[in-house]
């Protein structure tokens, strides 16, 4: 791992869920929904080839769960980094991701991010 990524790294292991996330312009985007530390070793995440027995809403379930909710390219993107999912009234969805080089701070129970809320990915 370079050093950019361990200090990602170490920087995403201070995160807990409940901490309060606030983007560049200071504005509060929500809270920490789920921690998900990098895996450099993350391989694409390929959709569910559906069993020609299995109805509509076994599919529906077995890809209700997966994380992170996004296209697939984002989400390899995600894996590999490493990322936080915000609860956040900011999206029409409810929730954001941030990737782990997105935070610039963790200090005193808050997540600082880089980048404007605008520019963070939904869950769809």
């Amino acid at each position: 791992m370079n050093q950019q990524g361990t200090q990602q790294q170490a920087t995403i292991s201070r995160v807990t869920t409940g901490m309060r996330v606030v983007d560049s312009n200071g504005v509060e985007v929500g809270t920490v929904d789920l921690v998900q530390r990098g895996d450099p070793n993350a391989v694409t995440v390929q959709a569910p080839t559906a069993d020609p027995g299995s109805s509509l809403d076994e599919l529906i379930e077995a890809t209700a769960v997966e994380e992170p909710d996004v296209p697939a390219d984002l989400a390899a993107r995600l894996l590999h980094s490493g990322y936080l999912k915000v609860s956040t009234e900011l999206a029409r969805t409810g929730a954001v991701y941030v990737l782990a080089d997105r935070i610039a701070t963790v200090a005193d129970d808050q997540v600082r991010l880089d980048v404007p809320a605008a520019d963070l990915p939904e869950e769809e």
